[in-house]
């Protein structure tokens, strides 16, 4: 049972669907082209997504495998709960529709790479292993099961809902930064926990000797040996792995948690973004718990404030005699799983995305977003510009820079300089439409008759 839950650990989804987008419309001001289409550019994230998750219904016992038959009937509140393996398909009908954000992600190696990733793809999935709500949510839009390996059964309840809505209410009512961080990492302290993986532990022991019963000779000999740090001549540090592992961390609750937050983004997007917009709506990029969007038409801001939608998203942040008449509701504010405008009203003017981790949103009136996983951000800040996010876009080039780090090898810190790629055009999670800032999914049904992308070149 352990292993079939620990395959369904799937994190975060991170990923650049569109690569470039500028925004037309009335809050522009001298900016706004009335002779051309308007068009909103939004940066949604949601309110303590994980948070939300902890406060849904989680298993806490009860397991045992069972022919399920009522997987899709179940109510979300119901006393038990199943984990399922099943295949399953996309329909082509679907590929146009859902190519922004697809359902089910995977591990997977995209086409012509050797490292495994996790994609949202439209191909068959084979033995997928998935939580009973995100299964109900993706045949409900569209995913067929072909066929139910097998199911295993659990008690589930709302049991860590209490101390989720301590912390929040904690945090709402936070007088400053140190508070509200607090207590969200109070709550993202017990979801780490629930996922811990006990098998990387080591043990450590510190020899001074060659020879001898506890000496580095005798330690080294071992079947358990994992890897030594040699300090000086007297002194080793020799690392074992466990030889008895007790398996005591709630697995099922990291999986589920996972897998229930993603229904409430997808239920965002499609439920929401793509009922009130249809195809005017555009996801730009996405990243576990955010999402940006273009949108063409209509007013993005005359939707979020209607009666029927206001209760959607947490406006309490944004200025009081804010542009849009966005009403400030004190009871949305903090409330975890609503949607929030991350630039609090900001106009954002322009989007350029290279990749998952990398992209830059440039804000009216100044002010830039820039990020880049892997680069530090004091270099990002100083000598990166989105500009150079556009050049390198445009005209296919990889961007270098230089960064110092502070390094500690064998407890000696060291002070060294690298060079790194620091923006670099190749995405290998979605397929480049050449000529277009488009993307499709890996398995969309045009792919096959599109040209390979071009080879990108060094500055």
């Amino acid at each position: 049972m352990l292993l079939f839950v620990e395959k369904g650990i799937r994190g975060g989804v991170s990923q650049c669907c569109s690569r470039y987008a500028e925004a037309n419309n009335r809050y522009m001001g001298e900016d706004y082209n009335p002779e051309k289409e308007d068009v909103y550019l939004m940066y949604y994230d949601v309110n303590n997504l994980y948070g939300w998750a902890m406060a849904q219904y989680l298993p806490y016992g009860g397991f045992e495998w069972v022919d399920a038959k009522d997987y899709l009937t179940l109510p979300e509140d119901s006393e038990y709960g199943y984990i399922l393996e099943v295949d399953l398909e996309y329909p082509e009908s679907l590929h146009d529709s859902h190519k922004d954000l697809p359902l089910c992600p995977e591990h997977a190696c995209p086409p012509g790479s050797k490292q495994r990733k996790l994609l949202t793809t439209l191909n068959p999935k084979l033995k997928y292993v998935i939580h009973y709500r995100s299964l109900q949510q993706a045949v409900r839009l569209g995913v067929r099961v072909t066929k139910v390996h097998r199911a295993l059964k659990f008690k589930q309840g709302p049991w860590l809902k209490s101390y989720i809505d301590l912390n929040t209410e904690k945090r709402k009512n936070s007088k400053n930064d140190f508070e509200k961080q607090q207590y969200k990492l109070c709550n993202n302290a017990i979801f780490g926990k629930t996922m811990e993986n006990v098998r990387k532990r080591i043990d450590v022991k510190l020899v001074s000797s060659w020879d001898g019963r506890y000496g580095a000779e005798a330690q080294i000999s071992k079947p358990n040996f994992h890897s030594r740090a040699i300090f000086d001549e007297n002194l080793v540090a020799i690392q074992l792995s466990k030889t008895a592992v007790t398996i005591d961390k709630p697995v099922y609750v990291g999986f589920s948690i996972l897998d229930i937050s993603k229904t409430q983004l997808y239920r965002f997007h499609y439920d929401f973004m793509r009922d009130r917009f249809g195809s005017n709506c555009k996801v730009l990029y996405t990243d576990t718990d955010s999402l940006v969007y273009e949108i063409r038409s209509q007013n993005v801001y005359e939707v979020m404030k209607h009666k029927d939608n206001i209760n959607e998203f947490d406006t309490f942040d944004y200025e009081k005699d804010n542009p849009f008449g966005m009403p400030l509701l004190r009871e949305n504010s903090k409330k975890i799983g609503l949607m929030k405008d991350e630039l609090c009203g900001k106009i954002l003017r322009r989007f350029c995305g290279l990749r998952s981790k990398m992209y830059s949103v440039d804000i009216q009136n100044g002010g830039v977003i820039k990020k880049i996983k892997g680069i530090k951000s004091s270099v990002v800040k100083n000598t990166i510009t989105f500009d150079d996010y556009l050049q390198c876009l445009r005209e296919n080039t990889i961007i270098s820079r230089e960064q110092h780090n502070i390094r500690s090898r064998l407890h000696v810190l060291r002070s060294e300089k690298e060079r790194k790629i620091a923006l670099s055009p190749h995405d290998d999670k979605r397929y480049l439409v050449p000529g277009t800032v488009d993307t499709l999914r890996w398995g969309h049904k045009d792919i096959a008759s599109e040209p390979p992308a071009k080879k990108p070149k060094y500055n």
